[in-house]
């Protein structure tokens, strides 16, 4: 038997739905969603789902969600009426379960079945709403509350000066996790992990490391591309920034994969241009191969994007597994010199608090008074991911990015058995992602440095 428990919750803005007879339906203000498989066999299984509304009553309600894979259906279900377009499945009351109190509840229940993988559903609304993990969040009538999810709070980024600013033009830095590869750990990246990393980690944004190499793109184009948007929908659902990670590392030289960048970034921006949570990072770590070159690609991915999606931010990897160049022997000034000729962009740099020091810290101060930095990728141990902690440097980088204002996602919100791993071996096959008995030594510090208030500029 295999369960899974998904906490969704939320609800912060009005949206209304006209229920089936009478009143016309209330917007949702608060809702748990707990989703059971109780029971599983070949091609099919048994799932439960109790809805608990936790803001005003409700009189008349929808649920909905989708289904992370294109084989799973529904294929009768009780205590609603239920049907299903394409992977989005859709529930509304019964008669005689219409009206859903202040803490009310409302027990449905399916049979299903599925041709590949059977992960629990992802973006439950209630009338129309998306349930994003607490009751609220910031009044629509004030947006300069500074209440709310990060999203909420900062709405569509933009690159002002040298700093990544919010919708009021403040520069604001934001912190948070990076996924290991997503064909390797995709167990780790669950509704109950991600209302973890939104709820008790305070998280400020989602990096969705999808490598391009290494049993990744380039092996399932469309599967990769709809896993990537399903990861979107995750974090946008809980207030996240989604940081879509084209994972391009051997080959070094990302031309290379020039064709599918294209094909790729082409597809999530026209699926998510109308979103304000989505940045894209067009190619991670460039090595072996110069400036010029890896400006060339960015000056032809960049277009793509644009072409629907105008207004994302986009971060641009650099030379030496983006160290602005530093691990291959040169520096930020090449970058300075010659920069990518586009705007609304930002420069990666990624360091591993035991390999890369003074020196490279020395580098990041001097450039952040000219670059739009962000580091999209950071480890609290040596470059290979493995060794011990290196708490004194890790310290003293992340004190520097605060000063700095320069957003950070640590690698990796993984149970990998590696030191670089934020949880323990096996802690993804069950649903506590935040205390200490499942956090390594690396999680412990990085969930502690994360989860401070971000206090946000508004106005």
């Amino acid at each position: 038997m295999r369960r899974t428990s998904a906490l969704l919750a939320a609800c912060a803005t009005a949206l209304g739905l006209t229920a089936l007879a009478g009143p016309p339906a209330a917007a949702a203000t608060g809702c748990k969603v707990d989703y059971t498989v109780a029971n599983e066999w070949q091609g099919g299984f048994q799932a439960g789902v109790k809805i608990t509304n936790l803001g005003d009553p409700l009189d008349g309600w929808t649920l909905e969600w989708t289904w992370p894979d294109a084989g799973q259906k529904v294929a009768q279900g009780w205590n609603a009426t239920w049907s299903q377009s394409g992977s989005t499945v859709t529930a509304t009351n019964a008669d005689w379960n219409r009206t859903l109190g202040a803490g009310g509840t409302a027990d449905l229940g399916f049979t299903g079945t599925f041709s590949g993988a059977n992960p629990a559903p992802t973006g439950f609304t209630l009338n129309g709403v998306a349930c994003t993990g607490s009751v609220g969040g910031k009044d629509p009538e004030d947006p300069g509350t500074g209440t709310g999810t990060p999203v909420d709070i900062n709405g569509q980024l933009r690159v002002c000066g040298v700093n990544l600013c919010n919708q009021y033009g403040r520069p604001i830095q934001l912190r948070g996790m990076s996924t290991h590869g997503i064909q390797w750990f995709g167990q780790c990246y669950t509704n109950a992990s991600l209302d973890a990393l939104a709820e008790d980690w305070k998280a400020d944004l989602l990096r969705i490391s999808m490598y391009v190499q290494e049993e990744g793109y380039e092996t399932d184009p469309a599967g990769f591309t709809a896993r990537v948007n399903n990861y979107v929908d995750m974090a946008e659902a809980r207030g996240l920034y989604a940081l879509i990670d084209f994972h391009t590392l051997t080959p070094g030289d990302p031309n290379y994969n020039l064709d599918r960048a294209k094909t790729f970034f082409a597809s999530v921006a026209a699926r998510n241009a109308a979103k304000k949570n989505v940045i894209y990072e067009i190619t991670n770590e460039p090595n072996g191969v110069s400036w010029a070159g890896i400006k060339n690609y960015a000056e032809q991915v960049i277009p793509v994007i644009r072409a629907a999606d105008p207004d994302a931010v986009v971060i641009v990897g650099t030379r030496g597994w983006s160290s602005l160049g530093v691990s291959e022997g040169s520096d930020e000034s090449e970058i300075v010199n010659n920069p990518v000729n586009a705007t609304n962009i930002m420069y990666a740099f990624h360091f591993y608090a035991a390999s890369h020091k003074d020196n490279y810290r020395a580098t990041v101060s001097r450039a952040a008074s000219r670059l739009p930095l962000f580091v999209t990728e950071f480890g609290t141990v040596t470059a290979t991911g493995g060794g011990t902690l290196d708490r004194t440097s890790t310290v003293a980088w992340l004190d520097l990015l605060d000063q700095l204002k320069i957003s950070y996602a640590n690698w990796t919100y993984s149970d990998a058995d590696e030191s670089s791993a934020a949880l323990k071996p096996g802690t993804c096959t069950g649903g506590d992602f935040s205390s200490s008995s499942v956090l390594t030594e690396s999680g412990a510090l990085i969930k502690s440095r994360i989860s401070t208030p971000d206090s946000f500029p508004t106005g």
